[in-house]
């Protein structure tokens, strides 16, 4: 296993590593109400799709009292292996259980939960996104861990396809406590995260790191974790970034970022360049870009999916709540959306505990469908 810190590079063979820290976490349901921004464009609940009912389920431990906690993220394997991220598991009064357990499951096509990587309990406590890399044969599985309790630390994990092997983790030891104690540095190491969010590949392996609450900025990594570059810093004005949430790259590999706090995706060049906004976007709280050249943006707010064209300009939307009192089969603030190979999406949401999952009605609008999630020629 690679392990870095901003000090240091070591190799470790065997174990785990773990160390007391403690801090408020910042919930996500903590974000700033935005102005007020509609999302014009969409006609009907779902749109073009059909929420498939039922599909999420319990796990096997689950009963009476014990549930999902707050389901954070997903990536796509396959149509018959969706990897999801969870908060643990919680009861109706928001007590995690003790212990842990259900932080990184996987589920088949029909929702039932085939795998549960429990050997990685110890090592999660917020896992906050899941991804793997389109550019990696072997398919690795990556998480960023917010931390924040439970010995936990903030940091990106790199692990095997199977979750039978941690092979990188990237972080400090030393967190900062609170957003007030991670901006009171101005010049964090390159390992030295501020409550970590989201990720983004290039074909060449070189990946961003969104850092992400606290630290409002982006690093750049080659493909085995040494630090390249950073931009960013906290603020509202273009470069500037209050809570980095979302990103995505196109074919000219400009990076798409989801600028949460100032509801707006930035876009740069892949070092940094600042190229254009796009205003008076309701709390994004993750942004895809498929490979018929939209950007799919989620809103956390809206509980709607948002197509874009690469113009900036609002296309169609769709979405409905689901939480008490909601529609069956609807969102509760989606955090991170993916499609599969058959073309059904997957929207996770975060404060509702559960995963969606969506197919195209037989007489869909193919433009009002998520394509492929777009992959760059090496």
């Amino acid at each position: 296993m690679v392990f870095r810190s901003g000090a240091a590079f070591m190799v470790v063979l065997t174990g785990l590593w773990s160390c007391g820290g403690t801090g408020e976490p910042e919930t996500e349901s903590s974000v700033a109400n935005p102005p007020s921004a509609v999302a014009k464009g969409g006609d009907g609940r779902f749109g073009d799709y059909e929420p498939v009912s039922g599909w999420w389920k319990m796990a096997p431990e689950h009963d009476d009292r014990w549930t999902w906690g707050n389901v954070s993220g997903l990536a796509v394997d396959s149509p018959d292996r969706i990897i999801v991220a969870v908060w643990g598991d919680r009861d109706s009064e928001g007590t995690q259980r003790e212990g842990g357990s259900n932080y990184l499951v996987v589920v088949d096509r029909e929702g039932n939960v085939v795998e549960n990587w429990s050997q990685w309990d110890e090592t999660l406590h917020r896992p906050h996104q899941v991804y793997i890399s389109p550019y990696d044969p072997e398919r690795h599985v990556w998480i960023v861990e917010r931390g924040q309790g439970r010995g936990v630390h903030m940091q990106v994990l790199k692990f095997t396809n199977d979750g039978s092997e941690l092979v990188m983790r990237l972080g400090d030891q030393d967190d900062p406590a609170t957003r007030e104690e991670a901006r009171a540095n101005p010049t964090p190491g390159p390992f030295d995260y501020g409550d970590p969010a989201v990720l983004a590949f290039l074909p060449d392996g070189t990946f961003l790191l969104g850092d992400g609450y606290w630290n409002s900025r982006i690093v750049k990594y080659d493909a085995d974790g040494n630090y390249l570059m950073e931009w960013g810093e906290q603020g509202t004005g273009p470069g500037q970034f209050d809570l980095i949430h979302g990103l995505a790259i196109d074919r000219a590999h400009r990076v798409y970022v989801a600028d949460r706090r100032n509801n707006r995706i930035q876009i740069f060049t892949e070092n940094g360049e600042f190229v254009e906004e796009w205003p008076d976007i309701t709390d994004p709280t993750g942004v895809l870009i498929d490979d018929r050249e939209a950007a799919w943006v989620i809103s956390g707010q809206l509980h709607r999916v948002l197509k874009y064209g690469l113009d900036g300009e609002l296309q169609h939307s769709w979405g409905a709540y689901g939480g008490s009192g909601g529609v069956a089969g609807g969102l509760s603030r989606p955090h991170q959306i993916d499609v599969d190979q058959e073309g059904s999406v997957y929207v996770a949401s975060w404060f509702g505990g559960w995963l969606n999952k969506f197919t195209p009605k037989p007489d869909a609008d193919p433009d009002k469908l998520l394509g492929r999630r777009l992959v760059l020629e090496r």
